[in-house]
């Protein structure tokens, strides 16, 4: 279970973390990664019992799965299941099955694409390119 942040650390994130999504929708992604990270230094130590650093993982690996840089975003993401909230979020394992998919690491994706099908449906698969689950479609009964 995790804990909740004191006020002024948690605003502060978000603060930075909405900096970092306006950035990204603006396509200066590095700008945007910058203001992550910087949310990233202000959790407390075992940041990974914070529900927070789930959203900043998952906010960084977006960034890198957009620029198409996927070892990195397959790493965000791992890190992101590892926090607190992470385990069974179907977005998140969607993200991780993705990034596997495309470093060819047909196994994980498999089982990271199932798992997000799992937790969340079809739906979860819609607003993403149809190769993804027309992967699994080959792996499972849909």
């Amino acid at each position: 279970m995790s804990q909740q942040l004191p006020s002024e650390i948690y605003e502060a994130i978000t603060s930075l973390c909405k900096g970092g999504d306006e950035f990204m929708a603006r396509g200066e992604l590095e700008v945007a990664r910058g203001k992550y990270q910087e949310a990233l230094q202000l959790l407390p130590a075992d940041h990974k019992q914070w529900e927070a650093a789930t959203w900043i993982y998952v906010a960084l690996g977006d960034l890198d799965f957009r620029s198409e840089n996927f070892e990195r975003a397959f790493r965000s993401y791992i890190n992101a299941v590892q926090c607190a909230g992470g385990l069974g979020n179907p977005y998140v394992h969607l993200r991780i099955g993705q990034s596997a998919f495309e470093l060819g690491d047909l196994g994980r994706a498999a089982d990271e694409l199932a798992r997000a099908y799992m937790g969340a449906g079809l739906d979860i698969f819609m607003e993403d390119d149809p190769k993804y689950l027309e992967f699994l479609e080959t792996k499972i009964e849909i």
